[in-house]
């Protein structure tokens, strides 16, 4: 999965939302536009898995970025009563 890869109809998880896909012989054939299927360009075209992304990319296929959050970008402060500080003994709630 080094490498993003593109849609294809060939793939076990792909659906025709018209119900038109079919195959003639290596090409796959949309029956309701009447040329190449191209899960590029079709509006009907999906992944049974929910990973088809836009421009026909396969989800499974694209590695997450993820960015790590220190616990300061969580950091709320929060105003309390008078009544409250006097027990705590604190001016701002962390």
């Amino acid at each position: 999965m080094s490498q993003v890869k593109r849609c294809s109809p060939e793939c076990k998880f792909f659906r025709c939302g018209r119900k038109s896909l079919t195959f003639r012989g290596e090409v796959a054939w949309c029956k309701w536009t009447n040329e190449e299927c191209d899960p590029a360009n079709c509006n009907y075209a999906m992944c049974s898995r929910r990973r088809l992304l836009p421009g026909g990319i396969c989800g499974e296929t694209v590695k997450r970025r993820t960015v790590e959050k220190g616990p300061e970008e969580f950091a709320i402060k929060v105003r309390v009563p008078g009544k409250v500080l006097r027990k705590l003994g604190e001016e701002e709630l962390f």
